[in-house]
């Protein structure tokens, strides 16, 4: 038996060991929470001497500096706090009253929390307990949901006070339990429970209010004792969000046909309530369809699945249905406006001799392989022997071709001697290639300034732009999907991309620049490239445009010269001081 005894003693002090004291400070090794055991007077103790010492003994020793008069408080049944000497000695705490209690009332004492052993374990809750010096205990209000003056409470709070004796929950009623905003009297349901009253509003409270929570002497408890005077505290409810900045602000002119709209507010927000319902955009009477995300920094943003359209005036709502954190709803839709940019550009400087489909500056171009045709003509100032792989289809001239490398040229090639070049089509080249660097220079960001700043962050895969200027801060991508060019119906429509440095499409997979619904013109679509164009590199791919480069372009690679898959340019491949190479492409040259 007295093993048994002994294993149960362990066992107990191993569930101690683990279990610890929550919310402490210090966390002792022991792992014992500090209880009251016992008090003098008990509680709910009647007839209490006037000169009573008032003690609570606890179930181990405890830190002597945090028993004091702020965490050892004894008040009255009408809430004064009484005077006294807080001293501790072995386990127990003992107040000693300045003046003997009074005759026939009600006293609560209270421990708190901020009372802690030795290793610096706290309490757990207040311990609170209550006498008399007379032979009834009167009904106090002990704690309350919300506190006095607790600020930011929800809209659909349910208002609680708990007593320190059992009440009659037929004394507590919308006579004895109100709750008023000024003097309006708020509607709402009583119910008691335990040694807690609650009142729930009938409907939701108004947002930034002060409301007042009365519990009257009518409140009685079991043995019809009343409180000894009316309980009254008072709350402020949480204030309505509101939208603190947009951007673009209201009333902006001349905004991006890019532009992701968004909208910050002055508190953090509900995510599930900002959707496609609570945040909108409108063209007039025409929804534009967008991904509404909100992230952190409380902000909400709406990103628009195609280009804003130019020159028109758009609406942005966010309604009721945005909601704080605390279920508070915006007090009135938020409506804004903003006009998109006019997006008329000068026209670029194209001399009648800009005819080329390919131009190879100075340097010439190179074909491999077999299935390359272009629907036009090509040309370089360089020697006709810097053209290799290439039949004039208009003289049957042959430029270097091998069984494996022989393309195409329909409308002639133009080149420097020796034979089949000579001066007079070296003439023609040279008037083809100033003619480009005119284009060139026209299109280029100082002759058009003001494009959209870096769309997609560079990466051009996966939009949808409609026509305008688009500048990069380096380099153009199109390697992440296609790239759609949405010409809103117009067939005259231009779009110019100026990327300062390189411009690549495709990857280790071909990617295609297409017109929305086939509505568009590829002699509309200028590419300015301030160093070299690499087009669907591993072979495939349809690209749209006339692309200008200063230092060479590469349409497919040598891997491909044996590939059935061709790669298409419907546009032109001009290089100014570099190179053209191409590998089983097909350009249509638009007229």
């Amino acid at each position: 038996m007295k093993t048994k005894n002994l294993l149960l003693t362990f066992a107990i002090l191993f569930i101690a060991l683990i279990s610890g004291c929550a919310e402490d400070d210090f966390i002792a090794p022991e792992g014992i929470c500090p209880v009251v055991q016992s008090t003098t007077p008990v509680n709910g103790a009647l007839a209490v001497p006037f000169r009573q010492l008032i003690s609570a003994t606890f179930n181990e020793e405890m830190d002597a500096a945090t028993i004091n008069q702020s965490t050892f408080i004894i008040t009255k049944a009408d809430g004064s706090t009484i005077t006294g000497t807080v001293t501790y000695s072995g386990t127990t705490a003992t107040f000693t009253p300045s003046s003997p209690l009074t005759p026939n009332t009600t006293y609560s004492a209270r421990i708190k929390t901020g009372v802690k052993d030795v290793m610096g374990n706290a309490l757990q809750a207040d311990y609170v307990w209550t006498f008399s010096t007379g032979m009834l205990i009167v009904p106090m209000v002990s704690a309350t949901d919300p506190l006095n003056n607790a600020v930011n409470i929800t809209l659909n709070k349910t208002i609680t006070a708990t007593f320190s004796v059992p009440m009659n929950p037929l004394t507590l009623n919308s006579s004895t339990f109100t709750v008023k905003q000024g003097t309006n009297t708020v509607a709402g349901v009583i119910t008691y429970s335990g040694s807690t009253v609650s009142f729930t509003p009938t409907n939701l409270l108004t947002a930034n209010t002060v409301y007042t929570v009365t519990i009257t002497t009518g409140a009685e408890s079991t043995l019809d004792t009343p409180l000894a005077a009316n309980y009254v505290w008072n709350f402020t409810t949480a204030a309505a969000p509101t939208v603190t900045s947009t951007d673009p602000l209201n009333n902006a002119t001349g905004v991006n046909l890019n532009k992701t709209v968004t909208a910050t507010f002055s508190v953090p927000m509900d995510p599930l309530s900002i959707n496609a319902t609570t945040f909108t955009l409108r063209q007039g009477t025409t929804v534009i369809p967008g991904v509404v995300t909100y992230t952190g920094g409380n902000t909400a943003s709406f990103n628009p699945v195609n280009s804003l359209n130019p020159g028109l005036t758009y609406t942005a709502t966010i309604t009721t249905g945005a909601k704080s954190t605390l279920g508070i709803p915006l007090a009135n839709n938020y409506v804004w406006n903003f006009t998109t940019a006019n997006t008329v550009t000068p026209t670029p400087i194209v001399t009648s001799g800009l005819f080329f489909g390919v131009f190879g500056g100075n340097a010439g171009i190179t074909n491999q392989g077999l299935l390359s045709v272009v629907d036009g003509t090509i040309g370089t100032t360089a020697a006709s022997s810097l053209v290799t792989g290439f039949t004039d289809g208009t003289s049957g001239d042959v430029y270097t071709v091998t069984p494996l490398n022989n393309g195409v040229v329909t409308d002639g090639i133009f080149t420097d001697a020796p034979a089949p070049g000579n001066a007079t089509k070296a003439a023609t080249a040279l008037a083809g290639l100033n003619a480009a660097r005119d284009l060139y220079n026209s299109i280029s960001p100082a002759s058009m300034p003001g494009g959209v700043a870096n769309p997609g962050a560079g990466e051009l895969g996966g939009l949808t732009l409609a026509p305008g200027i688009y500048t990069a801060s380096s380099s153009f991508t199109i390697t992440n999907g296609n790239l759609t060019l949405n010409a809103n119906g117009d067939p005259n429509a231009k779009w110019y991309f100026q990327a300062p440095s390189t411009l690549t499409v495709g990857d280790s997979m071909p990617s295609s620049v297409t017109f929305l619904n086939g509505v568009g013109n590829p002699n509309n679509v200028y590419w300015y490239v301030g160093t070299a164009a690499v087009i669907n590199y591993a072979g495939g791919g349809v690209m749209v445009g006339n692309i200008i480069a200063n230092s060479g372009v590469t349409l497919s690679s040598p891997a491909n010269s044996t590939n059935p898959f061709l790669t298409v340019l419907n546009g032109r491949a001009i290089s100014l001081v570099a190179s053209v190479t191409m590998v089983n492409t097909v350009i249509n040259v638009p007229n």
